[in-house]
Parts: structure tokens; sequence; C-alpha cells
């Protein structure tokens, strides 16, 4: 039975989040809207714009331990799908508290284009997700592969 790492979790954090942040740099590629979340919070916090990417990866790893520590064992699937169905819950609490509390109005009402809004930050989510469950398993997977035979 795989036992709740820190190390694992915040390093599957950081990963899942720099995967989420390049997906949201080739978004308006794509045709979605910019999603520049690290200029958000450090708008909505006061701070320089390195602050809020700093505040941003944070935010990935504080997650990554919520689901490592909490959510790992209950949800069904397999490793990225245990991620995947775990990036929905962070995606809603940004739609109906983070977004409002931002300006942005639940689930993006006030900004130009609230569906795109919404499917770009599904998007980055699921990518998070996925990636977030895919790291920590195949982590979890090395440390019992080493862990001596007794």
């Amino acid at each position: 039975m795989k036992q709740f790492s820190l190390s694992k979790a915040v390093i599957a954090g950081i990963i899942g989040t720099a995967a989420m942040t390049m997906m949201m740099v080739i978004a308006p590629m794509m045709g979605m809207p910019e999603m520049n979340i690290g200029r958000m919070l450090a708008g909505f916090m006061g701070i320089p714009v390195l602050f809020g990417w700093v505040a941003h990866f944070m935010v990935g790893a504080i997650l990554a331990i919520v689901y490592a520590y909490a959510f790992v064992k209950i949800l069904p699937g397999s490793a990225w799908l245990k991620g995947l169905i775990f990036g929905l819950i962070p995606w809603f609490v940004a739609q109906v508290l983070v977004n409002p509390m931002m300006g942005a109005g639940i689930f993006a009402l006030n900004t130009p284009s609230p569906l795109a809004m919404v499917g770009g930050s599904l998007m980055g989510h699921m990518v998070y997700g996925i990636v977030l469950g895919a790291v920590h398993g195949r982590l979890g997977l090395r440390t019992l592969a080493a862990a001596p035979q007794h």
C-alpha cells in the first residue's frame, strides 16, 4: 500500500502546474482567450507578476498535497483518471469562488467570452489533474519497485 509522501505530492503538483501553464501559454494559438494566471493573481493580490506566478505554483503544490493525502485512495480508476477526476474539483471552485473574487463573475459571466474562459479553464484543470495523477502514480510505483523485499 502506498503511503503519503509530501515530497512526491509537491513534485507532482509542480509538474502538473507546469503542464497546465504550458497549456495556458498555447491557448491563444488554439483560438481561446488569454489566461495569464500569474498576472491575474498578481493584480488581485497587489504584488509583482513574478510573485503571482509563484503563488500559482504554490496553489498547484498545495492542491497536490490535498490530492495525495485525501483523494488518491478514494477516487476510482488508474492514476491519470484519479487525477483527472480530482482536477474537476479545483476547476469548479475556481468557477464559483475564485472567478467572482477576481471580478470575472461566477462561471466567468462578467468576461467578454464566458464559454471560452470556462472551457479553457476546464481544459487547463484537466491537464493539471491528468499530469498530477500520472506523475504521482509513477513516483509511487518507482518507490514500491525500489523497496527491498523481505
